[in-house]
């Protein structure tokens, strides 16, 4: 019988039942997680005046790769579970969450006692054990089936999700001594230069002369814009048999890649939710050509989708999972890799790197990892997200404007047409969108193929009244940039 560590949760199989928390636990409704209920503007302009002024102090010292501040223009004085402070006293509903990070939200109290403890015995530490590193990697292993367990083991990558990527590609090729890799349309999977080149956005690598070679893009399933035109009554996972097409046919060009790597559930793609059968097929398919296959769980895992992993409602496991984002809790970074040992062909020191497992990091995922067990995170999750989606349909289903509303859990894109027929796509009315959502105190981030989706991707710790304080900014917004344009019933 296997030696129970005595940090260890007693189970992550059999959580609390949502009475029993809202019973035992008033806080598991989370109000006071929250720095308040809402969205609050008493600045004049939007941003205020000390916010500007940072903001133009930040563009004359920071390099020119700043991003978010130009489409959200504000410069931060605090945060606290969903909510945003500016230096102006404004504070906004934040459903970006640092680009899917603060799975259970800005600077939870929970998690950070976990923080502080840890800083004042340990540090830094390498790739040295510590009883901080092997509950975590306990509690990981935890969510597989109990009968795969034993069959996984989890190594520590660099800081961020590339890192994950990176590792996770390099043990691929490691183990096949091939070197190509097939991605899909719509993927993000980072910015260094293995993930980059896995990304199938050209624009972010056009520029560059020095990407890792063969990489491959087949279709993803995007249902809502089939590539091969198909619709829910006729579709046969055209998009997955392209891909044994492309790997059986002598003559498709492509040699035996190392592996096949793609995101369960696509993130700045647009969050695309596959078909049901698609994963399963990928990975039969990678299984009868001696493939290995990476999920990708860094935006999606963590709980995000409702599932520690978005994949576990499919029938299969990958070879390999990335993880980072929400492992860190609550904003700290750190990456990992979950793989099974018959893809372990590399020794001591074939990967390394001097920050992998940060134990103040490591012991954030330790307390977020509590957290969520103890107030029962998950199944909130999935009631909110069940709660958003219906709230979104309600409130958009009839606009002119809005083609697809999709979702898992917390984990919703809402795709913006010129006109509902032909599909087209509309990334002018998402830009003013989000400009005037987030003039009222509305956060959020666009994605896409073609940057027309609203993506929402709230801390797992929202509640109602933040949902409606939001959709009822999102639905204000909505209705004056289509006004003059007739909603259809």
């Amino acid at each position: 019988m296997e030696k129970k560590n005595p940090h260890e949760p007693d189970s992550f199989d059999t959580p609390l039942s949502p009475a029993e928390v809202l019973q035992d636990r008033p806080a598991a409704r989370f109000q006071d997680f929250h720095l308040g209920p809402g969205a609050r503007i008493v600045s004049e302009t939007i941003p205020g005046e000390r916010s500007k002024e940072l903001l133009d102090i930040q563009r004359s010292l920071e390099g020119s790769i700043v991003s978010y501040p130009r489409e959200m223009p504000m410069a931060v004085k605090r945060a606290r579970g969903a909510i945003v402070e500016d230096v102006d006293g404004n504070r906004f509903i934040d459903f970006f969450s640092g680009a899917g990070v603060l799975n259970v939200g800005h600077c939870n109290d929970y998690v950070l006692k976990y923080v502080k403890r840890q800083q004042e015995d340990l540090i830094h530490m390498l790739d040295f054990p510590t009883v901080n590193k092997i509950e975590l990697i306990q509690k990981i292993l935890h969510q597989l089936p109990a009968e795969l367990r034993s069959e996984f083991k989890v190594s520590f990558c660099g800081p961020t999700g590339s890192d994950a990527v990176e590792a996770a590609i390099k043990l691929a090729k490691h183990k096949t001594g091939r070197e190509g890799v097939i991605a899909f349309h719509g993927s993000y999977h980072g910015m260094t230069s293995g993930a980059l080149s896995a990304t199938s956005l050209v624009k972010l690598r056009e520029k560059l002369r020095s990407n890792m070679p063969n990489v491959s893009f087949v279709p993803y399933s995007y249902c809502y814009r089939c590539p091969f035109k198909k619709t829910a009554d006729n579709c046969q996972l055209d998009c997955a048999e392209y891909l044994r097409y492309v790997l059986e046919n002598p003559h498709s060009g492509m040699a035996k890649p190392a592996a096949i790597l793609l995101e369960p559930i696509q993130g700045e793609g647009g969050t695309v939710i596959p078909k049901e059968g698609f994963l399963e097929k990928i990975v039969n398919i990678a299984r009868e050509n001696d493939i290995v296959v990476i999920f990708d769980e860094i935006q999606c895992g963590f709980f995000r989708t409702g599932d520690f992993w978005a994949f576990r409602e499919s029938n299969v496991f990958p070879d390999i999972i990335t993880m980072s984002k929400g492992l860190g809790g609550i904003g700290f970074p750190i990456s990992a890799i979950i793989y099974n040992k018959q893809v372990e062909s590399w020794g001591a020191g074939d990967h390394i790197g001097t920050f992998r497992g940060n134990q103040v990091s490591i012991a954030a995922g330790n307390g977020a990892f509590d957290f969520v067990r103890e107030y029962n995170v998950a199944e909130h999750t999935r009631e909110m997200g069940a709660y958003m989606l219906s709230r979104l349909h309600e409130l958009l289903a009839f606009s002119p404007a809005v083609g697809d509303i999709r979702g898992k859990g917390l984990f919703i894109g809402v795709e913006y047409v010129k006109d509902k027929k032909s599909k087209a796509p509309d990334p002018a009315i998402v830009r003013t969108i989000r400009k005037m959502c987030f003039a009222k105190g509305l956060v959020f981030e666009i994605g896409g193929h073609y940057n027309n989706v609203v993506r929402f991707l709230p801390p797992l710790i929202v509640n109602r009244e933040l949902i409606d304080n939001a959709l009822a900014i999102f639905e204000e917004v909505n209705r004056t940039v289509t006004n003059g344009i007739a909603y259809t019933e």
